[in-house]
């Protein structure tokens, strides 16, 4: 099992993160902090191979703590992986978060699909160092597997039909135009889709980062997600 610290100021979307982890085969969550000086104590205390980082916190802010772990030589024995997850969306903050050596950097709002994906991206790349031989130097090849840039597909995933895909592309498009955005059930209207029909595509144009999620609250219930066309 990969162990995983999911670190974030808000103790509801933490407990969602959590559960999100939970879900994926093969990781289990060790530990979960609300500030950044927990963060740094349970990753020596508890030794997680995974951190979920999020950006604001009520101390050291998530770079900061990133920075830490990095650069510490307190710790070497406890040098975690760390996969930003947070709302911050200038570019200084995405830029320190490359440069101080995560994985990915996912915005919020996002759904299960993406972060799945991203972990499901970690055990592989795991899988393919654990398999080098230890004692010999890599080959061009294997240096290339575990750097190589992964592309995402245009076309949808199986289970999604690429002639509806255009058809949802088209209409984000057009409403993106507009300045707008829309929900899967306006969506699944405009297509003449079910709304869960609708609500995968949108979710796929998400995961794939050609549309964005917002959130919309008002009244009682969950908030509404929003879709918007990335241009």
């Amino acid at each position: 099992m990969i162990k995983v610290l999911v670190v974030d100021d808000d103790f509801m979307v933490a407990k969602i993160h959590s559960g999100y982890v939970a879900r994926v085969p093969g990781f289990e969550v060790v530990g979960i902090a609300h500030t950044g000086g927990d963060a740094l104590r349970l990753v020596d205390e508890l030794r997680p191979e995974l951190v979920l980082l999020d950006i604001y916190l009520p101390d050291l802010d998530g770079l900061a703590v990133l920075r830490e772990l990095r650069g510490s030589t307190a710790r070497p024995s406890a040098d975690p992986d760390v996969l930003v997850i947070s709302a911050a969306r200038d570019l200084d903050t995405v830029r320190g978060a490359v440069r101080g050596g995560a994985l990915h950097y996912l915005i919020k709002p996002f759904s299960y699909e993406a972060l799945r994906d991203q972990l499901e991206h970690f055990r592989a790349l795991h899988q393919r160092l654990s398999a080098l031989p230890g004692d010999s130097p890599a080959a061009q090849q294997d240096v290339d597997q575990l750097f190589g840039s992964r592309s995402r597909a245009a076309t949808p995933p199986k289970g999604l039909a690429t002639e509806t895909a255009e058809v949802v592309e088209r209409i984000l498009r057009q409403v993106g135009e507009a300045g707008g955005d829309l929900s899967a059930a306006e969506c699944a209207d405009a297509s003449e889709l079910s709304r869960v029909s609708a609500r995968k595509y949108l979710e796929h144009f998400a995961d794939t980062g050609r549309a964005e999620v917002r959130l919309r609250y008002g009244g009682t219930g969950r908030p509404e997600r929003r879709y918007r066309w990335l241009p």
